[in-house]
């Protein structure tokens, strides 16, 4: 019985040390940290990558795999701050006065997990459960902006980049441009590159040093200008921090 405990615990200290990694790291990373030793890091990482609780990037490190994303979400749905967390968001765009959610990384796109609208005629409807671009969304440029150079560098060159509207940006140096401004300023932009007549920005919410997910704010071009959003930003940190600390005592 303790030998399973012990596994158990082993197993559990893996998916956690890679979740809260910078980098995703190798095995040998997971044995020293863990104090794990190698022939046994091998077999649970082997184990974890075969029921797709882990998988390997392009360089061999360890990152999440689908099933624990899924858990991720679901709990994400089921704990109990979900309330809290839509009222910070009705607040938010009830002081803006249009509709803002929370964006979170998933199989390379990034997904809307909550959403409040704001209460005009006319709408972007990008209800919770749409996924859009990293290239071009405001809260995709965010995550983008905050990876590693080299790591981002290859994340676009092996992204599906496409023109969407006239303004995406598709020139991998602009590109690089972009995303450096964005991570300097902390707050990611879209101004009609992923939907024409729609402009958003978009802030982190952040444990430590690393982006979990974003908070952002659209409009249709008709009533506000990015620019206009971008006055914004004082209310769009002040949520961000709300939301931040809510993750902290989960």
């Amino acid at each position: 019985m303790n030998k399973k405990g012990s596994s158990i615990t082993r197993v559990l200290d893996i998916i956690e040390a890679i979740s809260t990694a910078k980098h995703p790291p190798t095995p040998l990373d997971l044995s020293v940290e863990l104090d794990i030793p190698k022939p046994s890091i091998h077999r649970l990482l082997q184990t974890l990558e075969q029921e797709k609780f882990v998988k390997t990037d392009m360089y061999g490190g360890y990152i999440l795999g689908d099933r624990t994303y899924k858990l991720l979400l679901s709990s994400w749905e089921q704990e109990p701050r979900k309330m809290e967390r839509l009222a910070i968001l009705q607040k938010l765009s009830d002081q803006i006065n249009e509709t803002c959610g929370i964006a979170i990384l998933n199989n390379n796109q990034m997904l809307y997990t909550d959403r409040v609208q704001a209460n005009w005629p006319l709408q972007v409807y990008l209800p919770v459960g749409s996924t859009v671009p990293l290239w071009c969304s405001s809260s995709g440029k965010l995550f983008l902006s905050f990876q590693p150079s080299q790591r981002r560098k290859s994340i676009l060159e092996h992204l599906p980049i496409t023109q969407l509207t006239r303004n995406t940006i598709t020139d991998p140096v602009l590109l690089e441009e972009n995303l450096d401004q964005i991570y300097l300023n902390k707050i990611g932009t879209d101004n009609e590159e992923f939907i024409s007549g729609m402009v958003a920005c978009s802030v982190p919410i952040q444990r430590g040093d690393t982006i979990i997910a974003c908070l952002y704010v659209h409009a249709p071009t008709i009533r506000k200008s990015l620019e206009d959003l971008l006055q914004f930003e004082p209310l769009l940190r002040q949520a961000a921090q709300d939301l931040n600390k809510l993750i902290e005592v989960a």
